[in-house]
C-alpha cells in the first residue's frame, strides 16, 4: 500500500519538530493539572477518602478505555483522529471541573476525563515509535519523550506563579487549552501507513498475535514488576519525608531531581545505553536500580541520601521505557503498535501502580517507611524476565 501524498509531504517537512511540539503540548497538559488536581477537588470539600475514590475510580477505567481506544485506532488506522478526539474530550472534561461541587458529580467528570485521557500517551507512543524507527527520516525516540518530561516540569513550575495570581482553578483552564493544542498538534505528525491485512484479519488475529509473542508478554510483566514498584514511592515518598522534618522546598527539589534524570536519560545517555546493552541488558539495568533505590529508601529518609538515589529514577524509568519500545517497535508487527502501547501502558504501568497503590496502604501502615522493601522484591521478581527476554531476542535475531 502505498504512503498518501499527504503523509509524504509531512515527512519531507521533517517528523521531529511536529513531534516535539506534539509531545511539549501534551505532557505540559499533564504537568499542570496531575499534581494540583487532588488539591483543587479538596478546595470542593470532598473528604480525603473520596478523593481516593475518585483517583482509584478513574484508574480502573482507563486500564478499560485505552485498550479499546487503541483497539479502536489499529482497526480504522486512525491514530491521530482518536488521539485528537480524545484530546478536545480530556479538555472539555477539564473545564466541566469548574461546574461541580459535589461528589458524584466531580466523580463523573473525573471519569470522563479518565476515559478521554487514558489513550492519548500510548496512541502518540505508538506514532513517534513508528516514526522514529523508518530507515529515512528516522530521530531517537528519547527525544520526543524527553521533551515531555522537560514539558511536564515547566508545565509543573510555570502553573504555580498561576496558582498564586488566579487560584487554583487556572489549573483547569491552562490544561484545557493545552490539550486543545495538542488535539491540533496531532494533526501535523505522519500517520505512517503499514502493508497490513483488512481490519476483519486485524480483529481475528491480533490478540492470537500479541499474546502468542513471548518477547511481548515477558517486557509487560517485567514492566509492570518495575514500573509498579514506583506505586508506593509516588503515594508515601512525600508523607515519610514530611515525616521525617523535610520541608516542601527541599521535597520538591527532591521529586524534580527524579524527573530531570529521567530527562536526562531520554535525551543524552539512555540511547547509548540502550545501543550498548541492547533492550534486555536494559530492563535488567533497571531492575537492579529499582532494587538499590527502593532498598536504601526502606532504611532511610536522610535528604542527603535520598538526594543520590532520586536520580537513579533515570534508569528506573525512563531507560526501561526506551527498552520496552525498542521492544515493541521490533516485534510487534505495525498495524498492532497502537494495541501493544495500550497493553503496555494499562497492565504494564496503570494496573501495576494501581495494585501497588492499593497494598501500599496497608503496608506502609503496617511497617513504614520499611515497607519500601517489598518494592525492592519485585523488581528483583523482573530480573529472570529480562534474562529470558535476551535469550529469546538472541534467538530471534539470529533466525533469518
Amino acid at each position: 500500500m502505498a504512503e498518501t501524498p499527504g503523509v509524504d509531504q509531512r515527512l519531507q517537512l521533517g517528523p521531529l519538530p511536529r513531534f516535539l511540539t506534539l509531545y511539549g503540548l501534551l505532557y505540559a497538559s499533564f504537568g499542570v493539572a496531575s499534581p494540583y488536581l487532588p488539591t483543587f477537588i479538596e478546595t470542593r470539600g470532598i473528604p480525603a477518602e473520596q478523593i481516593g475514590l475518585i483517583f482509584a475510580t478513574g484508574t480502573a477505567v482507563r486500564l478499560l478505555s485505552a485498550p479499546l481506544a487503541g483497539r479502536m485506532a489499529d482497526r480504522w488506522r486512525a491514530r491521530r483522529e482518536v488521539v485528537a478526539a480524545c484530546a478536545v474530550g480530556a479538555a472539555t472534561a477539564a473545564l466541566l471541573y469548574l461546574l461541580v461541587w459535589d461528589f458524584w458529580a466531580i466523580l463523573l467528570v473525573s471519569l470522563a476525563q479518565a476515559i478521554a485521557l487514558a489513550p492519548l500517551a500510548p496512541l502518540t507512543d505508538a506514532l513517534a515509535v513508528v516514526a522514529a524507527h523508518r530507515p529515512r527520516g528516522g530521530f531517537e525516540y528519547g527525544w520526543v519523550r524527553g521533551t515531555g518530561s522537560a514539558a511536564f516540569i515547566l508545565g509543573s513550575i510555570a502553573v504555580g506563579w498561576a496558582i498564586a495570581s488566579f487560584g487554583l482553578a487556572s489549573i483547569l483552564w491552562w490544561q484545557a487549552a493545552l490539550l486543545l493544542g495538542a488535539a491540533a498538534a496531532i494533526a501535523l505528525v505522519p500517520e505512517i501507513a503499514a502493508e497490513a491485512p483488512e481490519s476483519s484479519a486485524i480483529d481475528r488475529e491480533s490478540a492470537r498475535v500479541l499474546w502468542h509473542s513471548t518477547v511481548f508478554c515477558k517486557m509487560v510483566v517485567a514492566a509492570a514488576l518495575i514500573l509498579g514498584s514506583h506505586g508506593m514511592h509516588d503515594t508515601f515518598a512525600m508523607i515519610r519525608w514530611n515525616a521525617a522534618g523535610i520541608g516542601p522546598q527541599i521535597a520538591g527539589l527532591l521529586w524534580s531531581m527524579a524527573v530531570i534524570a529521567e530527562v536526562v536519560v531520554f535525551f543524552l545517555i539512555g540511547p547509548a545505553l540502550l545501543r550498548r546493552l541492547t533492550p534486555s541488558g536494559c530492563i535488567a539495568l533497571a531492575a537492579l536500580a529499582g532494587a538499590f533505590r527502593w532498598a536504601v529508601a526502606a532504611v532511610t529518609a536522610d535528604a542527603l541520601v535520598l538526594a543520590f538515589i532520586q536520580p537513579l529514577h533515570g534508569i528506573t524509568f525512563a531507560l526501561l521505557h526506551l527498552a520496552c519500545m525498542r521492544l515493541i517497535a521490533t516485534y510487534v508487527p505495525v498495524e498492532l503498535e497502537a494495541t501493544a502501547q495500550a497493553i503496555y501502558n494499562t497492565v504494564g504501568v496503570g494496573a501495576a501502580t494501581a495494585l501497588v497503590m492499593l497494598i501500599s496502604g496497608w503496608l506502609f501502615g503496617w511497617l513504614g517507611g520499611a515497607a519500601f522493601a517489598f518494592m525492592s522484591v519485585l523488581c528483583l521478581l523482573a530480573l529472570p524476565l529480562a534474562r529470558s527476554l535476551a535469550r529469546e531476542t538472541a534467538t530471534a535475531s539470529r533466525q533469518p
